[in-house]
């Protein structure tokens, strides 16, 4: 059985460019060959702010959002979070996103593709880590991280990257096939 991986859409803005980037690392991770690869775009859940009555953990949920994203989620051996950085920090509906459950995320590993001007949205990644340990996924150190992003876009808003961000990619995905392998046995 191959691992599955879930590269996830994290930016539900309506002027957003994570669609184009994820669309870009996804087709990396197809031609990788080490992941059964799904591309996830988290605004097609539609998941309000938090809005279960009963805590995650518990895993009853009442809403079928939640349903929903559990079942995306709980499929997965890893993912891949294309996140933008807003204001230093990762954006809100990822958090939300997180938030939403609990043990469908553990012992799984993650990285990360962000983007952002001058850090390559390095801070929000970093912001990121420790919810992500909280639910008890394994953040690798690996990612792409894309300073200047607007630069990569030609005139059709396709993501194109140069040599240095494209090299990011397959330690990215080396480094996560070895920890999904690990952790599965966790689960």
């Amino acid at each position: 059985m191959s691992l599955k991986l879930h590269t996830i859409i994290a930016s539900t803005r309506p002027s957003r460019v994570g669609p184009a980037v994820a669309e870009w690392f996804h087709n990396a991770a197809k031609a990788h060959g080490g992941f059964d690869a799904s591309l996830v775009d988290l605004a097609s859940f539609n998941l309000p702010v938090f809005d279960e009555p009963e805590h995650p953990r518990t895993g009853h949920y009442h809403h079928a959002h939640t349903k929903a994203w559990s079942a995306s989620v709980k499929s997965a051996d890893a993912f891949v979070f294309v996140t933008p950085e807003y204001n230093y920090g990762p954006p809100p509906s990822l958090i939300n996103a997180l938030t939403y459950l609990s043990a469908e995320w553990a012992y799984k590993p993650a990285a990360f593709v962000s983007y952002a001007f001058v850090s390559g949205g390095t801070r929000a990644v970093q912001a990121t880590k420790p919810w992500l340990t909280t639910l008890k996924m394994m953040p690798i150190p690996e990612g792409v991280a894309i300073p200047n992003f607007p630069a990569f876009f030609d005139a059709d808003k396709k993501f194109v990257p140069n040599e240095l961000v494209a090299a990011g990619v397959k330690p990215t995905l080396d480094e996560l096939a070895r920890w999904a392998t690990a952790l599965k046995t966790l689960r």
